[in-house]
């Protein structure tokens, strides 16, 4: 690995690491870290980008290898066989047959491999550990980023272990079992497992997969800009919606425009609102606050249920820095948004997803979405991996006998 390429700089002290050894928290910030608030210490990676500036002649130079230049990796032939990123971007201009006067872009990354916008993060984590030998991987996660994971390990011929909590969807359990991954289903919160997965990781020597510790997740999720980007014809849309758990999604989204900013290729940051459920709203309630309170975490939308975000901080400074905005919606809304999506779209998204479209939706009932205006949507998930959660919803008549008269009844 090339030293020179790029750098870490701790998030809370600013200090700065050149290094080709695994890293993953600042070793002076992370000793001030206890299980009751946000860790200290997460790590950035900055790049030489002038160096880069001056090798490029706009955007299509960075594409055309890949973004190998913006990635902490050596070659994109590290990278999985399998197709992650370059998702669909579906533009909407009416919602239940009414025109809207503004524009909504749908950024669908269930169509990634494992059906989450995780495996950018997992790609990238594991082209990594391919580059540096590292053959064993654990991570902790609610579903998605272990399915992802492990997903990616198996077309790499990688191990993955697994650590969940009991209560995960079974759909993204199945996954990280037909992945060939080891599961470790654990009698207790996300942030529990996390715990675990980092005691394992400091006993056994396995490469850790864990968003906001290893700083090389917001890398790989910061792609989804990128693509963004390209795709709104090199326009920087008005605001984006994303849905926040423990802030590492967020902040990758941000990490990709101001990459761009770095290298003089946008003049501005767009509008980022951050979009997070009633119950566990513990990320936004706590921006901008002396002292960080925890609220246990109850929702629909168990990939962003969080009572510790882990990259508080990171997502808080971009947040601050660039005059991001926040909403908390209902778990109600969460549902009604995915019925609407569903029935307008036809993409189904699971709740953590449908959480980001809330958002939107509740913008427009507040008059703050301008005519004229674009607002992209992450969808981050596909619906089918949490089936549980709109069971409620589902009303399928009885069987009848085949006759047209029988038909004739339930159509009408």
């Amino acid at each position: 690995m090339n030293t020179s390429k790029f750098i870490f700089k701790c998030t809370n002290c600013g200090k700065e690491y050149s290094t080709t050894e695994v890293m993953y928290l600042c070793e002076p910030c992370s000793k001030e870290n206890n299980t009751t608030t946000p860790p200290k210490g997460v790590l950035k990676v900055f790049y030489n980008y002038q160096n880069i500036r001056n090798s490029i002649s706009g955007f299509k130079d960075l594409k055309k290898t890949g973004f190998v230049d913006l990635l902490p990796i050596v070659n994109t032939d590290s990278l999985p066989i399998l197709r992650v990123g370059k998702t669909p971007l579906y533009t909407i201009n009416k919602i239940d047959s009414k025109s809207l006067p503004f524009s909504i872009h749908l950024k669908d990354d269930s169509q990634n491999p494992t059906f989450s916008f995780k495996d950018r993060a997992s790609a990238l984590v594991s082209a990594f550990a391919k580059e540096n030998k590292l053959s064993t991987i654990v991570a902790a996660s609610t579903g998605n980023a272990g399915s992802s994971l492990a997903g990616m390990c198996a077309s790499q011929d990688q191990q993955a272990i697994i650590v969940v909590p009991e209560t995960a969807p079974l759909a993204k359990l199945t996954q990280i079992i037909m992945y060939g991954a080891k599961i470790v289903p654990v009698k207790g919160t996300y942030d529990e497992a996390f715990d675990l997965s980092v005691k394992a990781t400091e006993r056994f020597g396995w490469y850790n997969r864990n968003t906001a510790f290893n700083p090389l997740t917001i890398e790989g999720k910061k792609t989804v800009s990128f693509e963004l980007f390209e795709q709104l014809n090199f326009k920087i849309p008005d605001r984006i919606f994303v849905p926040v758990g423990d802030g590492v999604i967020i902040s990758g989204v941000y990490k990709g425009f101001e990459d761009l900013l770095l290298l003089g290729l946008i003049d501005r940051m767009p509008t980022i609102v951050a979009v997070q459920s009633a119950g566990s709203d513990n990320l936004v309630r706590n921006v901008g606050k002396k002292e960080f309170q925890i609220k246990s975490s109850t929702t629909i939308a168990d990939s962003i249920s969080v009572d510790i975000p882990r990259n508080f901080y990171m997502a808080q400074q971009f947040i601050q820095k660039y005059q991001g905005e926040s909403i908390i919606v209902l778990d109600e809304e969460i549902m009604e948004a995915s019925k609407i999506l569903s029935r307008n779209t036809g993409i189904f998204a699971e709740p953590a997803a449908t959480t980001a479209f809330a958002g939107l939706l509740h913008y427009q009932s507040q008059g703050k979405l301008l005519e004229n205006s674009n607002n992209v949507v992450l969808l981050t998930g596909s619906g089918l991996k949490d089936l549980k959660s709109v069971s409620n919803m589902l009303k399928i008549p009885e069987s009848i006998y085949p006759t047209v008269e029988n038909l004739q009844k339930i159509l009408s």
